[in-house]
């Protein structure tokens, strides 16, 4: 009996060894699999909220920006629309996105009313931080899973949540992360955490999701936070009042609805 128990444990950690040399899970999955699955994840046709976005200093002052967002997904490209509705200074600014599943780069668009005109957000552009957040623009849209080479590094259990950790590098060298680290929760397909390396390998910013929510069937992250952990600037986001799977004008997702707000 000893010795079959012997052997049991040298198999399985055979395996286990087989399956780490591969990148492969126990459940025969490997990095970009993962990754495919929180990509490809059910979302609902349509969802609104209300987002708070509170911007924190190093030295810990707070300055706090309301918005409502739009998302409708027809399966092959997702729209996002914002609009800024306080504090006054940034009232009526908006940004829309469009995301697309053929592996086509993100269009992107802000609205500045003191422009008085809608400014598209070029490929060079993308790098640079959104309306003072830490978010950069690329960072608000959704890299596609064939962007990057993936490999699981560990299985691992982050608040209570059973989680794969994949390390993810661009394929284009000149991208502006090196490489990025993700804990993806199993069978939620939710990103639970995500850490970015800036293009001289150091550590740059961690995102957090601090809250995670099952709405008619479909998963919804409902809060997160990035912290820049050179400058120690934090931005907190927080939705609320979401609602999913409403009629959304496709009027909406247009440069002339970002000039006109939604009053």
């Amino acid at each position: 009996m000893k010795n079959n128990l012997t052997n049991n444990k040298m198999l399985t950690i055979a395996l286990l060894f087989i399956f780490k040399a591969n990148g492969l899970t126990a459940d025969n999955l490997n990095g970009l699999q993962v990754v495919q699955k929180a990509y490809n994840k059910p979302e609902p046709k349509t969802q609104q909220a209300v987002l708070k976005m509170t911007l924190v200093s190093s030295s810990g002052g707070k300055r706090e920006r309301i918005l409502k967002q739009f998302v409708s997904n027809n399966g092959k490209t997702e729209k996002k629309i914002m609009f800024f509705e306080k504090p006054s200074d940034v009232r009526d600014t908006s940004f829309m996105n469009f995301s697309y599943d053929n592996g086509k780069p993100d269009d992107q668009w802000i609205y500045l009313p003191a422009l008085k005109r809608v400014k598209r957000i070029s490929n060079d552009s993308k790098g640079d931080y959104f309306m003072g957040s830490d978010f950069t623009y690329d960072d608000l849209g959704d890299r596609n899973p064939n962007d990057d080479n993936h490999q699981i590094l560990k299985e691992e259990i982050l608040k209570n949540e059973n989680c794969y950790v994949v390390v993810s590098t661009p394929k284009d060298k000149n991208y502006m992360y090196s490489k990025t680290v993700t804990w993806i929760i199993k069978d939620k397909w939710l990103v639970m955490k995500k850490v970015f390396y800036d293009t001289d390998g150091n550590l740059l910013k961690t995102l957090t999701m601090t809250g995670h929510e099952k709405i008619n069937g479909y998963w919804i992250r409902t809060g997160s936070e990035m912290i820049n952990e050179q400058t120690k600037h934090e931005t907190i986001m927080k939705l609320s009042n979401i609602k999913v799977n409403v009629s959304i004008p496709d009027s909406y997702f247009s440069e002339r609805r970002m000039k006109r707000g939604i009053k």
